[in-house]
């Protein structure tokens, strides 16, 4: 039968609070399979650094709030995650937080790099594994499904035909690490794609930027840009623009007058400024300065 584990295991994905997760669990070569059923639907956090490689698969996982964020990429506050695929290379920091709408349920696989049934010739270990948030592949999504079963199956894993579904999803990483076409999230922006417009507009606060700017930085029109662009980070380029400026005014609202801060994160108007900060955050910049103070 599959072990239930504890949050007190740093090897896997730490959940707070932690009574709120059912986990059940395999183990082999090279490979440990998790499934995690939430039993409550109440507010969660969950984090995870390792020297392993991390693959999420979730199955059932929708939120009215939150935000998820793999380190090399923008993060992201995208609501519907069922169905969708995310890869956390070693050494990679995983965060997110959620308000469920639902009860979650999510698969985890965790993939020794240097594993002793992989062929040398693939060079797993020394691949230079890209992260990959939200994106989906049917092949290796039907692989994590045949693995989630067999850490379900009430008669025990059977350990050769898991080993062989484990060397398969090497090999299927590998494919997508190398393939650009793959990482496209249902529509969404690519993870490099993602990186070079968050960064754009991490790098334009303080003007207003138009979608043709942004969607010249992905190299698509702008239409699809603004489509791929709402799947990718749940809210529309203008939305996130803003919520960037507000998120930079929150930084420097202590030390700077209220009129400093509009001008500096792109407001020609100080009340347009307080208008929009508290449209954001429910408060007006000045309360917020209080609150720090």
């Amino acid at each position: 039968m599959p072990n239930i584990l504890t949050d007190e295991q740093s090897q896997w994905v730490h959940f707070a609070p932690p009574e709120l997760i059912n986990r059940q669990f395999s183990e082999w070569q090279g490979l440990r399979a998790e499934v995690v059923t939430a039993v409550r639907q109440n507010p969660f956090e969950y984090t995870f650094t390792s020297p392993q490689h991390l693959l999420i698969a979730a199955e059932q996982s929708e939120r009215d709030d939150g935000e998820t964020l793999v380190e090399g990429l923008p993060r992201s506050t995208l609501r519907s995650l069922s169905g969708r695929l995310t890869f956390v290379p070693a050494g990679h920091k995983f965060y997110g937080w959620q308000n469920p709408r639902v009860l979650t349920r999510v698969n985890y696989f965790y993939i020794d790099p240097h594993g002793p049934l992989l062929d040398n010739t693939l060079r797993f270990a020394e691949t230079d594994f890209r992260p990959r948030l939200f994106f989906f592949d049917p092949e290796i999504w039907q692989l994590t499904s045949k693995l989630k079963q067999q850490t379900l199956n009430a008669d025990g894993p059977s350990p050769h035909y898991a080993e062989a579904l484990s060397v398969l999803l090497a090999h299927e990483l590998v494919r997508l690490n190398g393939s650009a076409a793959s990482v496209i999230a249902r529509g969404g922006l690519t993870g490099l794609q993602q990186k070079k417009v968050a960064d754009f507009i991490e790098e334009n606060l303080a003007r207003d930027v138009k979608l043709s700017e942004l969607a010249a930085v992905a190299e698509l029109s702008s239409y699809h840009f603004a489509r791929a662009f709402k799947q990718s980070f749940g809210v529309p380029p203008h939305r996130y623009h803003v919520g960037r400026r507000i998120e930079r005014a929150k930084e420097i609202l202590s030390s700077r007058s209220v009129t400093e801060v509009a001008l500096a994160v792109g407001f020609a108007e100080t009340s347009s400024f307080s208008a929009a900060f508290r449209k954001m955050t429910g408060r007006t910049p000045t309360e917020f300065r209080r609150g720090i103070a």
